[in-house]
C-alpha cells in the first residue's frame, strides 16, 4: 500500500505539472478573477427568508444556494435558492455513510474489489487501498468522512448492497424515504456526473437524519484518524480532515460534524452541524470559493443562534383544551398516578425569532396525521412559515378509539373526547383516590342528613312531652280549683 500512495502522489504531480506548462500564468489569473467576480455577484442573489415579515434579515453570502435548518424539527431559518439543483460533490458521502450505518455492522470486514478501486478517475480523492485488502466497516466510515476516500465509498456500497449499482439504487430510494424530491444519485462518492445532483433543501433533510446518529457525529467530527496495520491492511498512516471548523483552524463552539466537497463544476460545497441553545442546526452551502464556504457557514450559524429562540409548545399552548373524565384515566397506577387520556407531547417546540411571542403564531390541527398513539398533529406557522409542530397524543397504554370531528377548521376550539367505544384491548383504570373521596363525601352527606333528621325528630318529641306535661298540670289545677269551694 505504501507504493500505492507513492503512485497516487506521482500521478497527481504529473497532472498538475502538465496543467502548469500548458496554461500561462496570465490565463490562470484571469480564471481566478472570473471566479472571484462570480462569487461577488452571487452575494446579490435573493434570500427567500428575507421576504418574511418581521423575520431577521439573513447575511449576504457568496454561495449560490444555502440553507440553515433545525435538524430536529425541519424548521428553516435561512433559505437561499434551496430548491435549485446543484452538484453536491463529496457531500454525497453523507448519504452513503448514513445507509451503511443503518444497514451494516461496524465490526464487519469490507473487502476492496477491483471495481471499487479501479473505477475511479486518475487523481480523484483516495487513501490508496489495494485490491483484496479489507477494513472493518467502522474504519471505512472514517476513511469516507475524514479522508473523503472515493474507493472506500465504493467498497462500502458493495458491502451493503452487493454491487455499486445496487447501492446507488438504494441511495435514491433512501433519499425519497427522507422526503427528497429533487435529487438523483449515480455514484457513491459524488464524482462528476450530469445526472448526479441534489438541492440544498434535500441535502439538509439527509444531513438531519445523519446527525441524529451519535456514532456518525463522532466519526464526522474527527480531525485526524490513525489507520494502523493489521492482517488485512499492512500500512500505518494518518488521514486529515479538510473541514476547518472540525480541525479547529476556524474555531466555532458547538460543531458536531460535517463534510467537505469539491469538483471543478460543483466548486466548494460544505455541510456542517452545530448545536447550541437547544437548537441543532444543519448548514448546507453550494458553489462557493475557498475559504468562504467556511466563513459563510460561520455567519449563518451566528445568524441562527443569535436571532432565534426555542419555545416549548406544551408549556405555552392554551387554545386546545383536552378534557377527560374526572374518574376515568389511563395509566399503570390505580392510586392516582395515572395520566390523562389526552395530552400534548411535552418535548415538542417551535423555533421563532427572538422578537416574536408564542401567542403571535397561527396553528392548524390535522386529524389525518393520526396513528396508534396520536390523535392529531398541531402545526404552527408565522406569516405562513412553518416553525414547529406537536402531537395530541393518547397515553401510551391506551388504545381506545376516539371520534373527532374531521371537518374542524377553527384553531380556537376545545378538543373534546367523544363517547368512548373501547376496543377489546382497551385498558381503563379507575382512579381509586377520587372514588374514595366521592364515597367519603357521599357518606358525610348521608350522616349530616341523618343528624339533622334526628335533631328535628327529637325536637318534635320534646315539644310533645312538654305539651303533655302542661296538659296534665292544667287538669290538676282545674281539679284543685273545684275542691277549693268546699270546707272539709
Amino acid at each position: 500500500m505504501f507504493f500505492s500512495h507513492i503512485k497516487c502522489c506521482f500521478l497527481t504531480l504529473v497532472i498538475l505539472g502538465y496543467g502548469f506548462l500548458a496554461s500561462p500564468v496570465t490565463a490562470h489569473a484571469t480564471s481566478l478573477d472570473e471566479l472571484a467576480a462570480e462569487a461577488e455577484a452571487r452575494k446579490s442573489l435573493p434570500v427567500q427568508t428575507n421576504d418574511i415579515d418581521n423575520w431577521p434579515a439573513g447575511p449576504a453570502i457568496s454561495a449560490e444556494s444555502a440553507i440553515l435548518m433545525d435538524a430536529n424539527t425541519g424548521v428553516i431559518l435561512y433559505a437561499k435558492n434551496i430548491h435549485e439543483k446543484s452538484y453536491p460533490a463529496s457531500t454525497t458521502k453523507i448519504l452513503t455513510c448514513l445507509i451503511a450505518m443503518e444497514e451494516g455492522d461496524l465490526d464487519d470486514m469490507v473487502t476492496f474489489s477491483r471495481d471499487a478501486v479501479f473505477s475511479l478517475p486518475p487523481g480523484s480523492s483516495n487513501m490508496g487501498m489495494d485490491v483484496g485488502e479489507a477494513l472493518p466497516l467502522e474504519q471505512c466510515l472514517y476513511g469516507i468522512l475524514v479522508a473523503s476516500a472515493n474507493e472506500v465509498a465504493n467498497a462500502v456500497g458493495e458491502y451493503v448492497s452487493g454491487s455499486i449499482d445496487a447501492f446507488v439504487a438504494r441511495m435514491n430510494e433512501r433519499a425519497k424515504e427522507l422526503g427528497c424530491t429533487e435529487s438523483h444519485f449515480t455514484n457513491t462518492n459524488g464524482l462528476p456526473d450530469d445526472d448526479h445532483y441534489t438541492t440544498a433543501y434535500d441535502l439538509a433533510l439527509i444531513s438531519s437524519a445523519f446527525f441524529q446518529n451519535e456514532m456518525l457525529c463522532k466519526i464526522g467530527n474527527t480531525a485526524r484518524y490513525h489507520f494502523e496495520p493489521s492482517d488485512t491492511q499492512p500500512d500505518d498512516f494518518y488521514e486529515n480532515n479538510k473541514h476547518k471548523l472540525i480541525t479547529g483552524e476556524i474555531a466555532y463552539d458547538g460543531v458536531i460534524g460535517g463534510k467537505t466537497g469539491y469538483t471543478d463544476l460543483a466548486r466548494q460545497t460544505l455541510v456542517t452541524c452545530a448545536e447550541r441553545n437547544g437548537m441543532k442546526l444543519v448548514c448546507v452551502v453550494f458553489k462557493e470559493e475557498s475559504p468562504t464556504q467556511f466563513t459563510d457557514t460561520v455567519q449563518l450559524f451566528d445568524y441562527g443562534f443569535n436571532n432565534f429562540q426555542v419555545v416549548n409548545i406544551s408549556e405555552n399552548e392554551n387554545k386546545y383544551q383536552m378534557e377527560t373524565s374526572g374518574f376515568l384515566e389511563t395509566g399503570s397506577d390505580i392510586f392516582g398516578s395515572s395520566k390523562p387520556i389526552l395530552s400534548l407531547d411535552s418535548d415538542s417546540y417551535v423555533i421563532i425569532p427572538n422578537t416574536v411571542s408564542f401567542d403571535e403564531l397561527d396553528s392548524e390541527i390535522d386529524y389525518s396525521a393520526s396513528d396508534e398513539n396520536n390523535i392529531a398533529q398541531i402545526t404552527y406557522s408565522y406569516h405562513d412559515t412553518y416553525v414547529g409542530s406537536a402531537y395530541l397524543e393518547l397515553a401510551s397504554d391506551n388504545t381506545s378509539s376516539y371520534d373527532f370531528a374531521s371537518d374542524a377548521v377553527s384553531t380556537d376550539i376545545s378538543v373534546e373526547k367523544a363517547e368512548p367505544e373501547p376496543s377489546a384491548s382497551t385498558t381503563i383504570f379507575v382512579n381509586v383516590k377520587k372514588v374514595l373521596m366521592g364515597i367519603v363525601i357521599f357518606a358525610g352527606a348521608v350522616i349530616a342528613l341523618f343528624i339533622i333528621h334526628a335533631f328535628t325528630r327529637n325536637g318534635r318529641n320534646a315539644r310533645r312531652r312538654r305539651n303533655r306535661v302542661k296538659r296534665k298540670q292544667n287538669r290538676r289545677e282545674r281539679i284543685r280549683s273545684r275542691f277549693d269551694d268546699f270546707d272539709f
